[in-house]
């Protein structure tokens, strides 16, 4: 005679490996490590410094006094 076997923790079991695989194609398609992340953010802020840097003048608009 075979083992008995919960069916309901059979199919959790199931669905957690096809989950797990689902979240590997996924990290593969679109993760990216934290160094790759750092690197990407670093170039956002010497980029954003740069620009910041060949500004002319602030716009400053004119107090009317008319608060």
């Amino acid at each position: 005679m075979a083992d008995v076997v919960n069916l309901r923790h059979a199919r959790k079991v199931r669905a957690r490996r096809e989950a797990e695989k689902a979240a590997a194609a996924q990290r593969l398609a679109f993760g990216r490590t934290r160094a790759e992340r750092e690197r990407t953010e670093a170039e956002h802020r010497l980029e954003h410094r740069r620009l910041e840097g060949h500004v002319l003048q602030k716009e400053q608009r004119p107090d009317d006094g008319s608060s």
